[in-house]
């Protein structure tokens, strides 16, 4: 970190800009005092007046290092005119805005972007149209596919994160829609307020989904029931996804995330896509930085777990922090600055279990060796005081396992990749309390001899039989400490009848009692299971509420208040072997 010259820094509020169908978006805008200066750009939708409105970055800490920065009011947000509707509207108004900030008098022409999540997307829908004057973005925690951990995730719809953040978005559609009626403006906020606060404990639970009673009166949150009538539309969501769009970018992407972050995956996606696939030398000059992290916390500890100080984003590896490497890569791409940026690693990954960051040149690691680890049992691996086992081992002739899937009774959220009610944390937790259950499979390894380092994206190939005409699996990697302490690293669903969606094959009932393979993405993560710890897999059929229930009755979704148990049989002999594929790193 450098002392910086102090300037004086001018603030204007309120600032207009006109988009190309007039309607005019307002933004604040904080510049040094005298002179011409590169813009950082972000476009919010959570109010640009809000206290720590410009996170990550401090406006008035940038503008004095020589940047103008602006934070606008999204389209029909806050100050802004027109009608919000979440993400349709943004890549061809950050254009018209990138564009408008350019030629503003104590501009010097060119523009960078910054944000997290919403902010994040942003970058990305407006990088795909290639504005002239658009240079470099640094999106945070930004997905690319509304079908994979945004709306949906394998066909499962993302009812934790759909429900809250669309009743926190409310707050704002009631207020445009009251201004002026300050007695129902109290009104119907306090009602939103109450019912957020039963999120958790209620809102969730309500059936049928299509009639959700935490938003159905409040008629604040379209976006939540068009996803339920588009399930896994990629049609519906074409104009805002961004995968397999990435190449289109010309400009370098500094993406930023952690394990235990909502969109993890997309992030590094759109890392190694831009950097393999971009169009220009500069955008396959993209970096990123992964690290212990949850959504929106960039602190320590993470969930219950310490992974030490040196993981803040305060004091990264007890040399930069989050503002100063991104200032780093404006400095370079926005100023012409020699910081040394590209002569370094262009990732930086923060090892889980070891707890110390490391320098890589590549993502994913090309060393890694995809490792199976096959279930085992005696048909008996129901709960941690089971008999399931895990081993490189393949299956000879083995007793499958069982369990009952009652939804109305599901395996509850605990920790992982979560955008929740305040009741469901993200991060790591101990799993103990759910892997008591009997309708929850725990196959574990051993205590290990050595350590084992599993860096690299995880899944797993289960062989499965049902009783329902469509159902759900879920699978869950989990470190086990010596003590016994189960920390969950990563985990993925997949929905029966959407089995071969990314075959490009329609979505399809499965026979009951007839066994199928399914594949179960459970994403990435970077961790160390050291020696005297165990590698665990976890196998049951919901984790409610972060993904909607699925009822097993083969309706379409968000139409039943009916639930039915479905009998699960997981297979695991030698003419269907279930298993999980960890991504190792062979010791050095």
């Amino acid at each position: 970190m450098t002392t910086q010259e102090t300037v004086p820094v001018s603030v204007e509020l309120n600032v207009p800009a006109t988009m190309r169908d007039g309607t005019i978006l307002r933004a604040n805008i904080y510049r040094p005092a005298q002179g011409q200066w590169p813009v950082l750009l972000m476009r919010t939708p959570y109010g640009k007046d809000l206290p720590m409105a410009a996170l990550p970055l401090d406006p008035v800490q940038v503008a004095n290092r020589g940047y103008i920065v602006i934070v606008q009011d999204c389209r029909g947000r806050m100050a802004s005119q027109g009608d919000w509707s979440p993400y349709r509207n943004e890549a061809l108004d950050g254009v018209d805005t990138i564009t408008w900030a350019a030629q503003l008098p104590y501009s010097n022409g060119d523009v960078g972007m910054f944000g997290m999540s919403y902010m994040g997307a942003d970058q990305w829908l407006t990088a795909l149209h290639q504005p002239a004057t658009l240079k470099v973005i640094a999106p945070l925690l930004a997905w690319n596919n509304p079908l994979n951990g945004s709306n949906f995730r394998a066909g499962a719809f993302e009812l934790g994160r759909m429900a809250s953040w669309n009743l926190m978005m409310g707050m704002g559609v009631l207020m445009r829609r009251h201004n002026g009626d300050p007695v129902e403006l109290g009104r119907s906020i306090a009602a939103l307020i109450q019912k957020g606060d039963k999120l958790g404990t209620e809102g969730y639970w309500s059936l049928p989904l299509k009639q959700f009673s935490s938003l159905i009166n409040l008629d604040v949150a379209p976006s939540f029931f068009d996803a339920l009538e588009h399930p896994m539309d990629r049609e519906f969501y074409e104009e805002i996804t961004m995968r397999g769009k990435q190449e289109r970018v010309t400009v370098p992407s500094f993406n930023i995330s952690g394990w235990y972050d909502v969109f993890l995956q997309d992030t590094l996606d759109n890392f190694s896509q831009a950097r393999q696939r971009g169009s220009t030398p500069e955008a396959r000059q993209s970096n990123l930085l992964v690290g212990p992290w949850s959504h929106g916390n960039f602190s320590n500890p993470i969930g219950e777990i310490n992974f030490g100080f040196a993981a803040s984003a305060a004091l990264i590896n007890l040399q930069s922090d989050l503002t100063s490497m991104q200032m780093r890569w404006f400095d370079h791409w926005l100023k012409g600055t020699d910081t040394g940026i590209t002569s370094e690693a262009p990732i930086k990954l923060f090892i889980m279990g070891a707890n110390i960051w490391r320098d890589e040149y590549e993502w994913p690691l090309a060393r890694t060796v995809e490792t199976r680890f096959y279930l085992h049992s005696n048909g008996q691996a129901n709960s941690l005081n089971g008999d399931g086992r895990l081993s490189t081992e393949p299956p000879a002739e083995e007793e499958a396992d069982r369990y009952i899937y009652d939804p109305a009774h599901p395996v509850m959220t605990r920790g992982g990749n979560l955008l929740m009610a305040l009741e469901f944390p993200g991060g790591p937790f101990d799993q103990r309390p759910t892997e008591s259950r009997t309708d929850v499979l725990v196959y574990s390894t051993p205590p290990l001899e050595q350590d084992i380092e599993v860096t690299g994206r995880i899944r797993v190939y289960l062989w499965a039989i049902s009783s329902a005409p469509d159902t759900d699996f879920v699978a869950r990697l989990v470190d086990v400490h010596p003590d016994g302490y189960a920390r969950n690293l990563a985990d993925g669903i997949i929905r029966a009848r959407y089995r071969n969606i990314e075959r490009g094959e329609a979505p399809t009932l499965i026979e009951p009692e007839k066994a199928y393979e399914y594949e179960i993405d459970l994403w990435s993560t970077s961790n160390l299971f050291k020696a005297g710890h165990r590698v665990r897999l976890d196998i049951t059929s919901s984790n409610f509420p972060r993904w909607d229930r699925n009822p097993n009755t083969g309706h379409p979704l968000g139409n039943d208040a009916e639930l039915v148990e479905a009998k699960q049989t997981i297979l695991h002999d030698q003419e269907h072997p279930s298993y999980i594929v960890l991504p190792v790193v062979p010791n050095p």
